[in-house]
């Protein structure tokens, strides 16, 4: 039961991952047949993390009422939804209006399974979690690009939007397997208000740094396409296509970093990745080559793998279980806080001074990721002395 349990929970989080690519593959041509301006990507992002730092505000105290499973279910429900919302949409509003429950749905699910595998499993497992997260990103990109070229963009959210209402359907038949699994399931966790945990030493610096690494994954993220059309001179179809790279690096680096993952510890595999997606940034900087920016991509995505989940695990470990579901939710609105502003500013910015300047971008913030979470770890250790 243990396995068919993490198995469902693997299958939760493609489910997490098949909205995230969307938007970004499809925005080149949806903002051209919509008539708004490409910056506009922003605001649809801005209402979608609001959605979903709500709902990871709430999402402890939404866990210990309905418990991880019934969270889980609902979430995916209201998610599928949502995409088949932005399906029907033939204007800006409604995918404002759409892009509510496209939040709310991922916030407490993330949450939810995020420490629900921090306190049960290990870090392997939660870099193979990840990794899950990742294969809905890479689908979704190449359903978006297959749609383009029947000049539909609706069409690709129409088909990932059923395919989010099977997985809900799986989950939804698959409930009682939760309740077989005795000791995995338990959400009696310590009641930790917002204000209260924000005052245990160590969490503002884990929050900022973990704001910082979201950035740089939003970011490269929801503009890759838009790099390759403005900075490189891509056609829209394929660069839909070639934003797949940095998921791919993404779910790759996951699945082959969840082999050493309990060898070289959270801390380690948290440096050596700022290191590499160092690296393809620089690639990035390097101009009139493009396949030297699809590498930069692919590199990037790579080294992006073992932070979240690297970050996420650690927090048991550092803060006490007591304290990680309350810490995770707020962690998780600090995420997709990051996720909401910097992919905004990066818009106005690079309307401002040229899209070329993506790269420069991701550095500051993976800077910033760095110095804070080495900051919490130095922080935690002296707190366990």
């Amino acid at each position: 039961m243990y396995t068919l349990l993490l198995c469902l929970i693997y299958l939760a989080f493609i489910s997490l991952g098949l909205p995230d690519s969307l938007l970004g593959s499809g925005w080149p041509v949806m903002h051209l047949e919509l008539g708004v301006p490409v910056s506009y990507m922003g605001v649809l992002s801005t209402i979608i993390s609001l959605g979903t730092i709500v709902s990871s505000l709430f999402s402890s105290r939404l866990t210990r009422r309905f418990g991880t499973s019934g969270v889980t279910v609902a979430s995916v429900f209201i998610t599928a939804a949502a995409l088949l919302g932005f399906s029907v949409s033939g204007n800006f509003l409604l995918l404002m209006v759409f892009a509510v429950p496209y939040g709310l749905g991922a916030g407490a699910i993330d949450a939810a399974l995020n420490n629900f595998v921090a306190q049960h499993y290990s870090s392997r497992h939660m870099s193979w979690l990840h990794c899950f997260w990742g294969v809905g990103t890479i689908v979704s990109p190449f359903v978006m690009s297959h749609a383009l070229t029947l000049g539909a963009w609706n069409l690709g959210y129409r088909i990932v939007g059923f395919l989010q209402l099977g997985i809900a359907l799986v989950l939804l038949l698959t409930l009682p397997v939760w309740k077989k699994v005795p000791g995995r399931v338990s959400e009696e966790e310590k009641a930790v208000g917002i204000l209260e945990t924000l005052k245990i030493r160590g969490v503002p610096s884990l929050l900022l740094g973990f704001f910082a690494y979201c950035a740089i994954e939003a970011t490269a993220m929801n503009w890759a396409s838009t790099y390759f059309v403005s900075a490189r001179a891509i056609p829209p179809e394929q660069a839909a296509r070639f934003a797949s790279l940095c998921y791919i690096g993404i779910t790759a680096g996951r699945f082959l970093g969840g082999f050493v993952m309990n060898r070289l510890g959270d801390r380690r595999m948290i440096v050596l990745g700022a290191s590499i997606l160092c690296c393809g940034c620089v690639l990035l900087l390097i101009p009139g080559s493009t396949p030297l920016a699809f590498a930069g991509f692919l590199i990037i995505g790579f080294g992006c793998a073992p932070v979240y989940p690297c970050i996420i695990h650690s927090t048991p470990y550092n803060f006490g279980q007591e304290n990680s579901g309350a810490i995770i939710g707020i962690q998780m609105a600090s995420a997709y806080l990051g996720a909401t502003l910097t992919p905004l500013a990066f818009g106005v910015l690079g309307r401002i001074a040229g899209f070329w300047i993506l790269p420069v971008y991701l550095l500051v913030f993976a800077a910033l990721m760095v110095s804070m979470t080495e900051r919490t770890f130095r922080i935690t250790a002296k707190n366990r002395k």
